[in-house]
């Protein structure tokens, strides 16, 4: 069986969250082709660095990303840092022909992605982006029916990414919060949105964006005593075009009281309907126009299918009909990433999609900044 040997750049809770699909990758996939060990974990500091290494059992605690991206020793590198430190691991990471898991987005700016793009010419590992959104059943199977035709011509759409911590003003300003670190509602859950409806619904035309900070000041998260400026927008409302002809709505916020965690689309077209809210992943609800409406009502309405933890194999662990969660996504999300690695083929979502990505995320701020529509 063929050893991965794996390198954490980063281990906050991101970091923590891929580590746990590689240790528990041996009971829900029942394969015996490749196996994974964390063997390095980098942080910033020697103290946390170890605290990983310990939890992981990896041998190595570093706070030099280069002892893992120069490292011949290493075969993956899975990049887990704030927005703003990705760019550097990253060119290094490709530079040495690492094979990369990385976080989205994939930079802070379109102008770095152009730099991760460049690189990525004389690139010949696997890379894939962690946007584990497009990995749950349901998700998997609203792209099938639509791919079939089920829900017929795409007549409009609506897509969002709730989060509501952001919504107390005594909320400190992090990381996510800060523009400087590549921070912002845009880079944190648009990014997410933003690629499942291209998943779904293909490429984009143009947008439309209005942005918002709903507190203008925020307590410092190194002092709280200190009030800081906050220039990074709360939440993100888009009118978009998409290429295939649909207009739609998408959103992100972490100023929407009364919700934890819920990415939700409603998608309409010619002949029904499909809509999923993620605090609800075992099932995607089907709307066919084509049901009989009579006598009564006849059978038309919206069938919950129960899309649950039926994934093909070598998936099979705890079974289709168990409920799932949002760490079951991210574990498929990996493995689908280890597969193409331990195959020798592109990542999917790669790096390139986090360039698409990327760059449609500058446009939305060049729209919000400008007021006006913008092309994609």
């Amino acid at each position: 069986m063929k050893t991965y040997r794996i390198g954490f750049v980063g281990f906050g809770f991101i970091g923590k969250v891929h580590a746990y699909g590689h240790v528990n990758l041996p009971l829900f996939f029942d394969q015996q082709e490749f196996r994974t060990k964390i063997t390095h974990v980098c942080t910033s500091r020697i103290e946390s660095a170890q605290k990983g290494a310990e939890q992981v059992g990896a041998a190595h605690a570093v706070t030099d990303f280069r002892q893992i991206t120069e490292n011949p020793e290493i075969d993956i590198v899975h990049i887990c840092t704030p927005n703003n430190l990705h760019r550097e691991a990253l060119l290094s990471a490709i530079a040495n022909g690492k094979h990369i898991y990385c976080d989205k987005p994939l930079v802070v700016d379109a102008a770095e992605a152009d730099e991760i793009s460049e690189a990525l010419k004389s690139y010949h590992g696997t890379a894939q982006m962690t946007l584990q959104n497009r990995f749950f059943p349901a998700t998997i199977r609203a792209k099938q029916l639509i791919d079939e035709g089920r829900i017929g011509q795409i007549l409009e759409f609506r897509a969002s990414y709730l989060h509501s911590g952001s919504a107390d003003p005594k909320a400190p300003l992090k990381w996510k919060l800060s523009a400087q670190a590549g921070g912002g509602v845009i880079a944190d859950l648009g990014s997410h949105v933003l690629d499942l409806t291209h998943f779904l619904l293909g490429d984009y035309e143009a947008v439309n964006a209005l942005t918002h900070i709903a507190y203008p000041e925020r307590p410092s998260d190194e002092d709280s005593g200190k009030t800081v400026k906050v220039d990074a927008e709360d939440n993100v409302m888009l009118l978009v075009k998409m290429k295939n002809g649909a207009p739609g709505y998408i959103s992100a916020s972490k100023i929407a009281t009364g919700v934890e965690d819920e990415m939700r689309f409603e998608i309409h077209g010619s002949k029904g309907a499909l809509r999923f809210n993620g605090m609800d992943p075992h099932h995607l609800e089907f709307y066919d126009v084509s049901a009989a409406g009579a006598p009564v009502g006849g059978v038309r309405g919206w069938t919950a299918i129960d899309t649950g933890q039926r994934y093909d194999k070598p998936a099979g662990f705890p079974g289709g009909k168990m409920a799932i969660g949002w760490l079951r996504g991210h574990m498929q999300c990996l493995y689908n990433f280890l597969d193409c690695v331990h195959r020798g083929v592109s990542g999917n979502p790669g790096l390139t999609q986090g360039v698409y990505i990327q760059k449609l995320m500058d446009k939305v701020k060049q729209s919000s900044k400008e007021g006006k529509w913008v092309k994609i």
